[in-house]
């Protein structure tokens, strides 16, 4: 999977994003201006110890990140679509856009692509989630349709086993 942030202005979502793209083994792709910069402290610390592991790529405007991109597929996910994430089939190899944390996705990207927008429901009182919180739930159900390929299912304790279940 692709995770693209248009224009993203908070480091901490963003290495959030990222470190959810290395759990997940989903690419980054950073469309400019960045409000931060790549190497700064509070991107470093929100992304933790994964930034380094992470497959992105950074393009200077959105023209940049159309021509290197022809025929994929994008879904944007906004709070203005008129039908939710859930409603969509998601492929492997989908890419899924979100906007800026203080405006979203610019509307003139939307109206041209107004059969590819998507939205998480959420109740009437509340402009939006956080983004980075967005990116998981929308990346996830994503991934779930698909079987959450190479990843792991089942967990282990560090320092006790599971009790085996008697048949």
């Amino acid at each position: 999977m692709h995770i693209v942030l248009h224009q993203p202005e908070i480091p901490q979502n963003t290495g959030n994003i990222g470190r959810t793209c290395v759990a997940t083994g989903s690419s980054l792709h950073l469309i400019e201006p960045l409000g931060f910069a790549l190497h700064g402290k509070d991107l470093k610390r929100a992304g933790m110890d994964y930034w380094d592991k992470l497959d992105y790529t950074r393009y200077t405007n959105y023209e940049e990140f159309k021509e290197k991109h022809p025929g994929v597929k994008v879904w944007l996910a906004t709070t203005k679509a008129k039908r939710s994430y859930t409603e969509v089939s998601f492929g492997m190899d989908d890419y899924i856009m979100f906007g800026k944390e203080s405006a979203g996705i610019p509307e003139e990207i939307l109206v041209d692509n107004e059969e590819d927008c998507i939205r998480i429901p959420m109740g009437h009182d509340i402009r939006s989630l956080n983004l980075s919180n967005s990116v998981a739930i929308v990346l996830y159900e994503a991934l779930r349709q698909n079987n959450f390929p190479g990843m792991e299912e089942e967990g282990e304790l560090h320092r006790l086993h599971w009790k085996q279940e008697n048949n």
